[in-house]
């Protein structure tokens, strides 16, 4: 039976065979993987329980891969979620039925055109990543846009015209791609193309009041197609071949910053409210993964790596880098948040968080995060080390220990990864003793945004860790941190009390 295609496989009832024959309500650019396995994902869901009842035509944009694998299994594909969830073991497989068709910009730019003029259609998705929501000045009279604003600045130019500029006509737009403030930068981005075509002036009021372009935030790890060798496990438990097989952990949110009318049309939210949460304002949310999530990957990264641990659920494993990350949430980066998180949040989410780390089916690479290194550790933990400071007057050993460590991997020989800072960092040990590169280091204003040095005790901190390390391993200096944090922890615990 492996043999066997998805696109063969029977639907396991009639309300299944159904959803294939939905209405298309949402215009989707990009074909990847996160895509299928969150925003697709959770329209199924909500179309399998009677909320949304609508499916997603795919505009391919680039001419990189080709669409076979979709056209064999029907647009069909499984969604398989392994990982840890408050706990306990998910396992579970599911066809997901939300696209219904996917159309190639380079030689279907007509037909993707034509889709403005389904009144049904009220959605448009994208995940062109960070680099496709970019400015590029283009003619929309000089055949298909190159670029993704220049394409759907002509989509949305062809709907304005086929309705006569009717205001229930306009469209709710929500980008995913990783960046800050992704809705308002795309926003901003079409109205600039849309002055520079010179188009209509009613066109652009039509723009700018009856489409609303919403900032969002997705946060699923999606690794896709399980690696060739365990690819014939997957088929053989699910009893068929699926070319598009989709691997996602449990976890699943996805922050849409919108009003009554966005929620009114995004109705799948309805689905699944915890995963789904659209709000006014969605900053809260960015900081919380920002900090907990992504600026705990950062502080683990150097001791984990010099520890000898490849992934992330390998260092999870062992007791001390699991009570590091711990602590690191819990005692430092929590109460440090600019904004601060509502009571009981950052527990919730950082309870989560680990669950996410300890997954055994997402083979997360510590040199994989380690990519742009000084950079992520300069947006994600250095506004942290100056709330930190201000809320407690003392420097956070934990954060010095991350630190240490991470200007200890740039002394490594193996640790050659993609990052545009990194030479100046291995020159420095060239030319510096350890006290000496970690004073030259944090002194880089220029780098940093401000002297780290002027962070009372920091430097002397990080500089002891350094040591530390240097003389007794990771390990031992690491088991040293944790009682370090610990003491803190009393010290701040007398502080706030």
């Amino acid at each position: 039976m492996t043999n066997e295609l998805l696109s063969e496989k029977k639907l396991q009832n009639q309300t299944e065979s159904e959803l294939l024959r939905l209405p298309e309500k949402v215009l989707q650019f990009g074909t990847g993987v996160l895509l299928r396995g969150l925003p697709c994902y959770l329209i199924d869901r909500a179309n399998r329980q009677g909320i949304f009842q609508g499916r997603v035509v795919v505009v391919k944009s680039t001419d990189q891969g080709d669409l076979g694998a979709f056209e064999r299994q029907n647009y069909l594909y499984t969604v398989c979620t392994r990982g840890i969830y408050e706990g306990q073991i998910v396992h579970k497989n599911e066809i997901c039925t939300a696209i219904s068709r996917i159309l190639a910009a380079k030689n279907q730019w007509q037909e993707i055109l034509a889709c403005a003029a389904n009144p049904q259609l009220a959605i448009i998705l994208s995940n062109t990543t960070e680099a496709g929501i970019v400015l590029q000045h283009e003619s929309l009279d000089k055949g298909i846009p190159a670029s993704f604003p220049g394409k759907l600045l002509a989509f949305l130019y062809e709907r304005f015209r086929i309705f006569n500029g009717d205001f229930a006509k306009g469209m709710v737009i929500v980008p995913t791609e990783l960046i800050p403030d992704n809705g308002k930068r795309l926003e901003a981005i079409v109205l600039e193309l849309a002055h520079y075509n010179q188009l209509d002036y009613a066109f652009i009021e039509w723009l700018e009041q009856a489409c609303i372009f919403c900032n969002s935030l997705v946060d699923r790890i999606v690794p896709g197609a399980p690696t060739a060798d365990k690819a014939e496990a997957f088929y053989e438990e699910l009893g068929y071949r699926d070319e598009l097989l989709t691997i996602t952990e449990p976890y699943c949110f996805w922050a849409i910053e919108g009003n009554v009318r966005v929620a009114q049309v995004l109705s799948f939210q309805q689905a699944d409210p915890d995963a789904v949460v659209i709000t006014p304002d969605i900053r809260r949310f960015q900081e919380r993964k920002l900090r907990l999530l992504n600026g705990t990957h950062t502080l683990c990264c150097g001791p984990a790596f010099l520890a000898g641990f490849e992934t992330v659920s390998e260092a999870m494993n062992d007791v001390q880098m699991l009570e590091f990350a711990e602590l690191l949430m819990s005692q430092e980066i929590a109460p440090a948040i600019p904004g601060g998180l509502p009571a009981g949040e950052a527990e919730t989410f950082g309870a989560q968080v680990l669950d996410r780390f300890r997954n055994p089916f997402v083979e997360h690479r510590w040199r994989s995060i380690a990519v742009q290194y000084a950079f992520k550790m300069r947006s994600r933990v250095v506004p942290l080390l100056w709330e930190y400071h201000r809320r407690y007057a003392m420097p956070p050993q934990g954060m010095a220990f991350g630190f240490a460590a991470f200007l200890l991997f740039y002394r490594a020989d193996s640790a050659a990864v993609s990052d545009d800072a990194g030479a100046r960092f291995r020159e420095y040990w060239t030319r510096y003793s350890p006290a000496e590169m970690v004073d030259h280091t944090l002194s880089d204003s220029d780098f940093w945004g401000g002297n780290l040095t002027e962070l009372p005790g920091f430097a002397a901190s990080v500089t002891r860790w350094v040591d530390h390390i240097n003389r007794e391993g990771l390990m031992n200096a690491l088991h040293s941190c944790l009682n370090k944090i610990h003491e803190n922890e009393n010290t701040a615990n007398t502080l706030v009390g």
